[in-house]
């Protein structure tokens, strides 16, 4: 039986990866998602003539993926979360995380993000995200798919998570709220984030406010320097603010113009999700050092299994020490550096392309060095031409739970929405 699965799952692999370089479809139904998110953004109150072009936050096609690797993607979501509520796990990450981290007011994280790259050897976690962009965008993106050329598409498993995702959000910020608060519903959330009219994501964060205004539950957009704190009471404009849906990227709200959503968190008047503690526990890069140990986490107590599927999906990870500058250098070629405070792919190296005064920067701003593990790719036919493009998956959770598949199509050193025929895509499991 053994055998037969790996067999079957060898048969799986090779296909997807003949329809990643040989179906050329275009799927997507531009004038229907362009329609629909003007819609969506027009209703959500924007004026019609400042509604953006779209076009470059999504590609034509959608990337090929053994529906087995996305259930081993699940698996491995969950033998993480199980590794991280180990005591003596804690203990460690919270031993290098600010200070801030320590206060854990329940919330557990909002829209997690786990990014794949996908190989003969099965998905490999390349990284961890709270406050992960672009579920909405990608729901709405997975709905506007012409039938493709092979039978490969949605499952019915996926189509259900589909018709279910905003039921799932709407539930996702309820949890958030009573596991600080016994019972009821927030009546008014902020979505916040620095000069979010400006964030290449704006128009995502109009649709969690559509959504969640459909849900019953009054939502803003704002900048933080239109927080107030005073009495117990965070407001903006005299409106009191129960619930903050955190999209910033200082994750331990240091900043000075932070200061009073800071205030208001530690004083547990205001609940944030996703929250500083969450990230120390789940996302900070320095932990893919310990989940990348597995006789470490077994001795710590995690199960064998999930040990198991994590010496398998996680590459290997280490704290960039200048103790161990020359064997570094030396091995950079194999290594992918990330700065620990780093996001958005900002300030990150492959080892291959690496000089000797950037490698100093590297000794000296606090990073880590990953095994480096290749992105898939996807090939694509862009004006008459073939083009070659890389892909990572990205699974969006809650508690451990699956949200949404999908997949970004790139080129480049790392991901980015710059690329002729790049952007977001969605994933037919065959």
């Amino acid at each position: 039986m053994h055998d037969i699965t790996r067999n079957n799952q060898k048969m799986a692999n090779a296909y997807a990866d003949k329809l990643n370089r040989q179906c050329y479809c275009v799927t997507l139904d531009r004038k229907a998602i362009n329609e629909k998110l003007r819609f969506q953004l027009v209703e959500a109150g924007q004026d019609p003539s400042s509604v953006p072009d779209f076009d470059h936050l999504f590609s034509n096609t959608p990337v090929f993926a053994p529906q087995a690797d996305i259930v081993a993607m699940e698996r491995i979501v969950q033998a993480i979360e199980s590794a991280t509520e180990l005591p003596s796990y804690r203990q460690r990450v919270l031993s290098w995380a600010p200070d801030i981290a320590r206060f854990d007011p329940g919330p557990i994280g909002a829209f997690m993000g786990y990014d794949f790259h996908l190989g003969p050897d099965g998905p490999r976690l390349i990284e961890i995200n709270t406050n992960a962009g672009g579920a909405f965008l990608n729901a709405l993106l997975a709905r506007a798919q012409h039938q493709c050329c092979t039978p490969a598409q949605q499952t019915a498993a996926s189509h259900q998570a589909l018709d279910g995702f905003e039921d799932a959000v709407f539930t996702m910020f309820k949890q958030e709220w009573q596991r600080q608060h016994s019972n009821s519903l927030p009546r008014r959330l902020a979505i916040v984030d620095e000069a979010p009219k400006t964030q290449f994501m704006y128009p995502e964060f109009q649709l969690a406010q559509k959504l969640l205004q459909t849900k019953g539950i009054e939502t803003l957009i704002l900048d933080p320097s239109e927080l107030e704190y005073a009495s117990g009471t965070l407001t903006s404009s005299g409106t009191p603010i129960d619930m903050v849906y955190n999209r910033l990227v200082d994750f331990s709200l240091e900043a000075p113009p932070l200061a009073t959503l800071r205030r208001a968190y530690l004083d547990g008047t205001a609940v944030l999700t996703p929250n500083p503690h969450a990230h120390a526990i789940l996302a900070d890069k320095r932990n893919l050092a310990l989940l990348s140990a597995p006789q470490t986490l077994r001795d710590w107590g995690l199960s064998e299994a999930d040990a198991d599927y994590l010496e398998r999906a996680v590459p290997k990870t280490r704290l960039v020490s200048r103790n161990e500058a020359a064997e570094l250098w030396g091995a950079r070629r194999q290594l992918f550096f990330k700065p620990v405070a780093g996001h958005g792919s900002k300030g990150v190296y492959r080892g291959d392309k690496l000089t000797r005064r950037v490698f100093e920067n590297v000794l000296n701003e606090g990073y880590i060095a990953q095994d480096f593990v290749p992105a898939g790719e996807r090939v694509l036919r862009i004006d008459d031409a073939v083009a070659t493009r890389k892909v990572d998956i990205r699974l969006y959770t809650y508690a451990g739970k699956n949200l949404l598949v999908a997949a970004r199509v790139y080129q480049g050193q790392t991901t980015n929405f710059r690329t002729p025929g790049g952007g977001f895509a969605p994933v037919f499991q065959v």
